[in-house]
């Protein structure tokens, strides 16, 4: 009987310490933001999507993994911006290439282009990665039309490719600064 109790007495110590260590891990997060008016209107919405050609290519264009074709540039246009938005930066998304998860994957199917993905350029022609924002791009306020200015290109991210179409679905969300 005292075997027991004693048993019982040391599972109840064990039992609080490890309920004053589980208990040492504390911290805290400070959440910020602002409510705004009104937003710019993005022209290129989901209704007016942006069609992008990155033109024909030959396969023999490319070296190796890594290499690219040359770059297709175009923009995202916001109008009718509030004077209290005054910077926006854009965040890319969509399916990532199984061999380079920071370029969009080609869109799969019965005939396709595979090894190559399509990588997104910010204006200085720097790599932008998926699901990550774009340096800020300085806004004019009202009816004026801001050309938020990209780039795109095909890369090899696999070890050959093979021809086909090379089609890419990307979507983005500005983010106001």
């Amino acid at each position: 009987m005292k075997k027991l109790i004693i048993a019982g007495i040391v599972a109840g110590m064990a039992c609080a310490s490890v309920s004053a260590f589980a208990s040492g891990g504390e911290g805290q997060i400070n959440f910020t933001g602002e409510i705004i008016d009104s937003a710019c209107t993005v022209v290129n919405g989901l209704s007016n999507p942006l069609d992008v050609s990155l033109g024909k290519v030959a396969k023999s264009a490319f070296t190796g993994s890594g290499s690219t074709t040359s770059t297709t540039r175009f923009s995202i246009q916001l109008k009718d911006c509030p004077e209290t938005v005054t910077s926006a930066a854009v965040t890319f998304g969509g399916t990532p290439d199984g061999g380079n998860s920071n370029v969009l994957a080609v869109t799969t199917g019965t005939g396709t282009a595979t090894g190559i993905g399509i990588q997104l350029l910010d204006k200085t022609e720097n790599p932008l990665s998926l699901y990550t924002a774009s340096a800020g791009y300085t806004l004019t306020s009202g009816t004026t039309t801001n050309d938020l200015e990209f780039g795109a290109r095909y890369i090899q991210t696999g070890s050959s490719i093979t021809a086909g179409p090379a089609n890419a679905v990307s979507t983005f969300t500005i983010v106001y600064n």
